[in-house]
């Protein structure tokens, strides 16, 4: 499977996000990507404060449904983060849509939230196990704080996840740089997985972000990674089977048993 990772300035404007990820499904996919994965509330972007309980919607919603028709058109499958309003809650989700599958669209919901501002707009869902088929692979998705707690990350690996998909908005500075230059790598090898790790950069006037977007394999080495400044378009191919040797020297989850 070739998968893109869409990096986003988050100063171009939020009320253009839709399209600007449209844009980059239809380059992502004239590279030869099936997937493209965009960042946490990438739809309406994250810094909207309390704007996102009246911009969440349902996984049923018109932008949801917007990214739908777009993915299937273009014939490339789209992850994406948007508010999500179920159960009269709000959740920091991510769309799952698979552009060959006509089935009902997907979802995971953020199982940790981080710091006031989310807390204070959104309701954590918790952890889960659920994989889903992308391609033929199977994949597990996390968000943004999510993979920080290596529990989220061994639960989906031990479930039989070949790649864990992280929509992110971390935040600008020194954690920032550790999260996304040792911490995801670090994640990727102690679970003999690949991830791939889509962030906003820049500034949308409440928060700065990080950028360092990264596609990583099961043996630590990015096979793409973005500055932190700017758009930029990841692109990688994501073959397990190339790192059967790697898992054979590195047998954490069967030793776990």
């Amino acid at each position: 499977m070739k998968i893109a990772a869409f990096q986003m300035s988050a100063h171009a404007g939020q009320q253009t996000n839709p399209k600007r990820i449209v844009a980059a499904m239809r380059t992502a996919k004239s590279q030869g990507a099936e997937v493209l994965v965009a960042p946490e509330l990438a739809l309406t972007g994250y810094g909207r404060g309390d704007d996102l309980r009246d911009l969440a919607e349902p996984a049923d919603g018109p932008l949801v449904t917007k990214m739908e028709v777009a993915a299937r058109e273009i014939g490339i499958s789209l992850i994406a983060g948007f508010p999500e309003r179920a159960d009269d809650k709000c959740y920091i989700s991510a769309v799952i849509i698979d552009a060959n599958d006509t089935t009902p669209t997907q979802v995971y919901r953020k199982a940790y939230l981080y710091g006031a501002y989310e807390k204070q707009i959104f309701t954590a869902f918790g952890p889960t196990s659920e994989l889903v088929e992308l391609c033929g692979l199977k994949a597990g998705f996390l968000i943004c704080y999510d993979i920080e707690f290596p529990e989220n990350v061994r639960r989906l690996a031990k479930a039989g996840a070949d790649i864990v998909i992280v929509p992110t908005a971390l935040p600008l500075g020194s954690d920032g740089r550790h999260i996304a230059r040792k911490v995801v790598p670090v994640r990727a090898y102690e679970n003999q997985v690949h991830v791939v790790y889509a962030n906003h950069a820049d500034s949308d006037g409440a928060f700065e972000y990080q950028g360092m977007s990264s596609i990583i394999a099961p043996d630590g080495a990015a096979l793409a990674e973005a500055p932190e400044k700017g758009d930029a378009l990841l692109f990688a191919t994501i073959d397990p089977d190339a790192y059967e040797a790697c898992k054979a020297r590195n047998p954490y989850l069967a030793d776990l048993g």
